[in-house]
Parts: structure tokens; C-alpha cells; sequence
């Protein structure tokens, strides 16, 4: 597979003052990035003031006088205008194959700030969409981060959409559905509740709209699919517009995930395709999972006789199997829902799928949320490493881990296994810590006790039915320990400096993908990834951390995502299609909308968003007061001390 197409190395943000060296074509850069303050990531060299990339790589860094010797006649100059620059992002767990396929089809309400905005967006949404077609609001939000401090209402939804289908999914907890959603769906009061799920009833027996994963969120999935799906050509726009919206906040790879109904080799096509035709915006390494349960080892068997991890190349490539290996094996994370209980005797199974894997040179990385679970898969590969077999040189990892204990650490580590941890507190975090309380919230998962163990631990967001993929959401989380919603999770001595952080984006996913030695720093002879950022991560106050975002994104030495003074720097994309889509109204990742440095909106725009946050506070205390949770009039307007 070819790799990408060479930008038009002519076409340069002016600069003053830099020329041309003399005889520099032979060493000339494709592209210079000046004027920065780099962050490298390198121990070796931590600070830069300018990047040189030629071929894809990193040729040179050090200051703008230094590296003038690289600037030829085709040299693409670009001016950061003092602004931080940091390695490319790494998500170590995100399903970006999955989430590519279905992005422009979804209503994101990612950083959206109330629920009346939200439903706002979904009536938008509803005259649009033309009849048969469905709205989708998956994941990438939660109550907390509104100022309600609520979901939506069936109701409300009815009330928003009352022709036009919604499903509205809520982390791996819940969804709802309009009305018509349920006819679309079929689901009547003969529908049986599928295992581990439940189809909410009323009194006489018909659904009510709302979907509880119990503790299971197949029933979330399984209804999700029953939505049409886009042609194969509008998937191919759909993964590219996401890709950008990714390259949008600095990432510059991925490790995806696989994940449930994602099948191998059918819905791999589209990313397949776009590597050919060197139109990636974003390096990917993949897993394969299992898809159907009882089929796990044949299938398994299958794809080892056909690939090797590391198959493919920089831009696409195997990356070994999961984050399921047996459907018995894995536990569900509804924290809203107690621990569920795997079935006895599921390790005989699960061994037999690892030990394949051993025996063919294939790694994994396995999902598992609680303690339970990993002390019964360390068993397994404990008996393996008895026989000489387990990890047999093969890179493994658990993911996620909210609960793993210190004996679990000690023989992971033991084990030579890794972890990839998620931001899935910030948007699950209250409902944690109403189930199981402050004590277990403090070290849920213990990150810091994982690095101080030496174990290799990259971070990631479990995007897009979960949480946000918006990167740096999650580097506030392993940061501050606070939800997006604010609430305190974590005590201090469970919290990362910001380097630290950054490190678990950059270099721990370079790690489990084995390319730390060319991803994850800027260095010579490294991949040429970088960001140059909107604001300085490590000076912004922690609480302005999620709204950064990359101005310029470079993954290869091309410029993949620009805006602000780069604007238009970037490789034209092929408009959203369908046009009637919700990307190509809304966008993706809803940002705070705070303008660069000291600059405040004019009058009219200051007053109407006074006027939009009073009609806010007015809308949630009519609904508590419906709901006999406030007073049944309004608050005076004047303060009493003013009355006299």
C-alpha cells in the first residue's frame, strides 16, 4: 500500500527574511516549520525553535538560524508565530474505522454546553432529514456536561422529531428513542429483552422508548445497526471527513480498536482503499476481533494463516488481535450497573485462543474494565508463561482497567504486558463514584501506580460511543482528575504532570504499535508529525486544557488539517454527502466558541448569549419545578439589599 501524495511543496506561507541558502537544493527541506516553541519529547534535545522535514521525516531541528540551510526554491515555509508545537497525537484506543464509516451521519453533541442547544441542533437536524433516514446522536456526551445536569426526555424528543426517528445513545448505559424510532426499530410489546438488556415498558406493555444495557450494551449496538447505513462511496467521504476532524486536535495516528459489529475484512474496505489511493490523513494500526460468538477460534485461526502484525506500512498496518478475543471473556463496563459475572469456566476457551495467537507471533490487546476479570486472564497466561509460551516476544495489553489492584500491576508487569487507559471517567466518572464510592473513584484506573511500576501505559479516549475523541478532553482528565462535568475524581498523587501526559498520547501509543523508534517525538530520522497548537498546553489554566486545538496539522510532511492564518493550507476534501447530513450543518466536536487571545464579542453578541444562558437557568427550573424539586415562582430580579 502507498503511503500519500506529495503536497504541493511550491505553495509557502510568506515569510520575511528567509531566503534560499546558496546550493541547498541537494539538502533542501519539503517543508520548515519556524518561528516555534517545540516541544520534541526527546530527553535527548526537549526544546526546538524550528522543524525541518524532508521525505516524510525529520531532518533537522534547532533554532531558525540553524536550520536556514535547509530552505531551497521549493521549500514549503510556515511561520507558528511563536506558537507551541508538540508531536503528533497518538489515540491508543479509539474506533476510528467504525466511527469513520457512520461520522457524517451523526449528530454530535460533543462539547456541546446545554441540553436546550442540544435539542435545538435536533430539531434543526429533523427538517433535513429526508423520510426513511434516521437521526443518531452516539456517544461523546453525557448529562453532566450540561447545564441542566440532565438527559433529554423521550418527550422531548417526540416534541423535537415527531416524524423523524432518533436514536439518542448515552455512553454504554442507555438510549433513547422517539416514537418513530420505535416503529423504525420494529420493537412492539411482543419484543423479548434480549440477554444482559431491557426494552423499557409502560403500563400496557409498549415500548417507552428507552433502552437500558443491563449490564450488556449489545442491545445499544444491535438496535444502533437497524439504522440505514451510507453507499461505499459516501463512506469513503464520511472516513475522510472524520480523519480531518481528528487531524483537527493534533492526531496524527491511531490504534483502533476493532470492536462489536465490525467485521473483517468488509468494513476494513474503506480505509483499505483510501491507503492505496494515499489519501490517509491519519496513520492507523488495527486489531481484528471476533465477531460471533462460538466462531471465535476458527476465526482467529483464519486470519493468522493470512497475516503477520506489522503487516502493511507506516500508514496502515496490522497491529495483532482483539480487544475481544472470546465474547465469554469480556466484561461490560455500565457503571451504572453492577459488576457483571462471567461465566464459569470461560478461561478453557480463552486459553485456547491465546495460545494460538502465542504460537503464530500474534499480539493482542484485551478489554477488561474490573480486577475480576484480569485476575482470571492473568491466570491463563501465567500457565502459558509455565510452558515456555506466554508472551512468547509478542506485545500484549489490557485495556482500560478502571479497577485493576497493585497484585494485578506486579504480575502484569512480570508478564512484560502494557496498559492503555481511557478517558472514559470524564463522561462516566459520577456514575462511578455513586456505585462504588470516593475511595475506589481516587485510583480508578491507578495510572500513576502503573508508571511508577515502569509498565508501559499510552492513553486513548474508547471514542466514539463512549467518550469524546477530542484528545485533549482526555489530557484534562489524567491532568485534573475531573470529569467533563467538573466533579473531583481523583486525589493529587493520582494525577499527571502535563509532560507525563502528553508522553502517554505521543510515545506510549508509539509503544504498542512497536514504532518508538520513529513515532511519538520529533527527532531526525522520525516520522514528521507535529502539531502546532492553538494555545500553549502547558501554560493554559488546566480548565481551558479541552479547548485546544491544532492550527496546522502535519503528518508526513503534509499539511493535513489548517486553519486560522493557515487556512486553506490543507488538501481539499469532497463535500459531505449526503448533503442533508448532519456534519455538513453542525460539524463534529462543538467547540466553546471563546475567541483567540484578548479579543470579547461586541454587545450584541455578549447580550445574546446572556440572554441564551437566562433562558437556560429559566427552562431547567420550570422542569424541577414540574418535577416538585424547586420553587413554583421565580426568583426576584432584585437583590433585597437594594430594596431599602
Amino acid at each position: 500500500m502507498t503511503g500519500a501524495k506529495t503536497p504541493d511543496a511550491t505553495a509557502s506561507m510568506p515569510v520575511s527574511g528567509v531566503l534560499p541558502a546558496p546550493n541547498a537544493d541537494r539538502s533542501a527541506a519539503d517543508l520548515l516549520v519556524r518561528n516555534a516553541k517545540v516541544f520534541t519529547g526527546d530527553a535527548g534535545r526537549p526544546e526546538a525553535r524550528a522543524v525541518a522535514i524532508r521525505d516524510g521525516r525529520v531532518v533537522a531541528l534547532g533554532d531558525d538560524h540553524d536550520l536556514a540551510r535547509f530552505v531551497g526554491p521549493a521549500t514549503r515555509i510556515v511561520d507558528a508565530l511563536g506558537r507551541r508545537v508538540v508531536p503528533g497525537l497518538n489515540d491508543s484506543h479509539l474506533h476510528v474505522i467504525r466511527g469513520g464509516l457512520n461520522y457524517v451521519l451523526e449528530l454530535r453533541w460533543d462539547g456541546v454546553r446545554s441540553l436546550r442547544h442540544a435539542l435545538a441542533m435536533l430539531r434543526d437536524q429533523a427538517d433535513r432529514t429526508p423520510k426513511g433516514q434516521w437521526i443518531r446522536v452516539v456517544g461523546g456526551w453525557t448529562a453532566e456536561q450540561f447545564a441542566e445536569r440532565r438527559m433529554p426526555t423521550v418527550a422531548e424528543l417526540n416534541a423535537a422529531a415527531p416524524d423523524t426517528p432518533v436514536f439518542v445513545l448515552h455512553l454504554y448505559q442507555s438510549a433513547l428513542m422517539n416514537r418513530a424510532a420505535v416503529r423504525a426499530a420494529g420493537y412492539t410489546r411482543e419484543t423479548p429483552d434480549p440477554r444482559g438488556g431491557q426494552i423499557v415498558r409502560g403500563r400496557d406493555g409498549e415500548p417507552t422508548g428507552v433502552l437500558l444495557a443491563a449490564p450488556s450494551a449489545l442491545i445499544l449496538y444491535s438496535t444502533l445497526a437497524k439504522a440505514p447505513a451510507l453507499d461505499a462511496a459516501d463512506k469513503r467521504t464520511s472516513t475522510r471527513h472524520f480523519l480531518r476532524e481528528l487531524n483537527r486536535f493534533g492526531l496524527t495516528s491511531a490504534v483502533d480498536a476493532a470492536g462489536g459489529f465490525q467485521n473483517f475484512p468488509d468494513n476494513y474496505a474503506t480505509v483499505m482503499d483510501l491507503a492505496r489511493s494515499g489519501e490517509l490523513s491519519l496513520r492507523i494500526a488495527y486489531h481484528l476481533f471476533p465477531q460471533t460468538a462460538g466462531q471465535e477460534i476458527a476465526d482467529l485461526k483464519r486470519w493468522t494463516e493470512m497475516a503477520e502484525p506489522g503487516d502493511g506500512d507506516e500508514w496502515l498496518r496490522l497491529n495483532g488481535a482483539g480487544e475481544n478475543l472470546t465474547w465469554a471473556a469480556a466484561d461490560f463496563e455500565n457503571f451504572s450497573e453492577p459488576r457483571p459475572e462471567l461465566a464459569e469456566g470461560y478461561e478453557g476457551e480463552f486459553e485456547q485462543a491465546v495460545r494460538l495467537l502465542m504460537e503464530k507471533g500474534w499480539g493482542f490487546r484485551l478489554h477488561a474494565t474490573y480486577d475480576e476479570t484480569i485476575r482470571r486472564d492473568l491466570a491463563v497466561f501465567e500457565k502459558l508463561a509455565a510452558e515456555g509460551l506466554f508472551p512468547g516476544g509478542n506485545r500484549w495489553l489490557f485495556d482500560h482497567a478502571e479497577t485493576v489492584s497493585a497484585d494485578s500491576l506486579d504480575r502484569i508487569a512480570a508478564l512484560g504486558g502494557a496498559l492503555s487507559v481511557q478517558n472514559r471517567m470524564s463522561f462516566q466518572g459520577k456514575a462511578f463514584l455513586d456505585r462504588y464510592g470516593a475511595e475506589a473513584t481516587a485510583h480508578a484506573p491507578p495510572v500513576r501506580a502503573m508508571l511508577d511500576r515502569g509498565l508501559t501505559v499510552a492513553a486513548g479516549t474508547d471514542a466514539t460511543r463512549v467518550s469524546s475523541y477530542n484528545p485533549w478532553v482526555s489530557l484534562h482528565w489524567l491532568v485534573t482528575g475531573r470529569t467533563v462535568g467538573g466533579t473531583m475524581l481523583h486525589p493529587a498523587a493520582n494525577l499527571l504532570s502535563r509532560e507525563t501526559a502528553l508522553g502517554l498520547y505521543t510515545r506510549g501509543g508509539a509503544q504498542l504499535t512497536g514504532e518508538q523508534d520513529v513515532k511519538g517525538i520529533l527527532r531526525e530520522g522520525c516520522y514528521g508529525d507535529l502539531a502546532i497548537l492553538s494555545d500553549d498546553y502547558f501554560t493554559v489554566p488546566p480548565s481551558a486544557i479541552p479547548d485546544i486545538e491544532s492550527v496546522l496539522t502535519i503528518v508526513g510532511g503534509r499539511i493535513v488539517y489548517a486553519s486560522a492564518e493557515y487556512e486553506g493550507l490543507d488538501e481539499a476534501l469532497p463535500p459531505v454527502s449526503p448533503p442533508w447530513a448532519p456534519v455538513a450543518r453542525f460539524g463534529g466536536y462543538q467547540a466553546r466558541g471563546q475567541l483567540p487571545g484578548d479579543q470579547r464579542p461586541d454587545g450584541a453578541e455578549q447580550a445574546l448569549r446572556v440572554a441564551e444562558a437566562v433562558a437556560e437557568s429559566e427552562q431547567h427550573r420550570q422542569w424541577r419545578v414540574a418535577r416538585g424539586a424547586g420553587p413554583d415562582t421565580p426568583p426576584p430580579l432584585l437583590d433585597p439589599c437594594f430594596a431599602h
